[in-house]
């Protein structure tokens, strides 16, 4: 139980420093006001998460892995904030495209990783 909790610890920082790097190198190459350093980091940890389902592995594993590292990696809120901030400037058509966008990108991303991780 010690081992998983340090281990939960480990993977949160390990994932949260990584969504911070990756969002970083994106957003620093982007053209337009899409936010697509989000939209990488979230659709990536969707890809993730479903690899992770579709090899079933034991639910400490898939703690660490799954809730604690890629949970910490990928970020519903800034998300969310993304959206709700251009919509609220009368951006609707970006915020549309925000949701819209990162949800199928997202399950999609969840059905192939899922299939990926089946096979494997």
């Amino acid at each position: 139980m010690v081992i998983t909790a340090l281990l939960v610890l480990v993977g949160s920082g390990a994932g949260a420093i990584t969504r911070l790097g990756v969002d970083t190198v994106v957003q620093s190459r982007r053209l337009g006001e899409f936010p697509l350093g989000t939209l990488v980091v979230n659709t990536s940890g969707c890809l993730l998460l479903g690899l992770l389902a579709g090899l079933e592995p034991s639910p400490d594993t898939m703690l660490v892995l799954g809730t604690a590292t890629v949970g910490s990696y990928t970020t519903f809120s800034t998300w969310m904030l993304e959206t709700q901030r251009p919509a609220e400037d009368g951006e609707r058509s970006l915020a549309w495209r925000n949701v819209l966008i990162s949800f199928g990108l997202g399950l999609a991303a969840v059905a192939l990783g899922r299939a990926v991780g089946r096979m494997l």
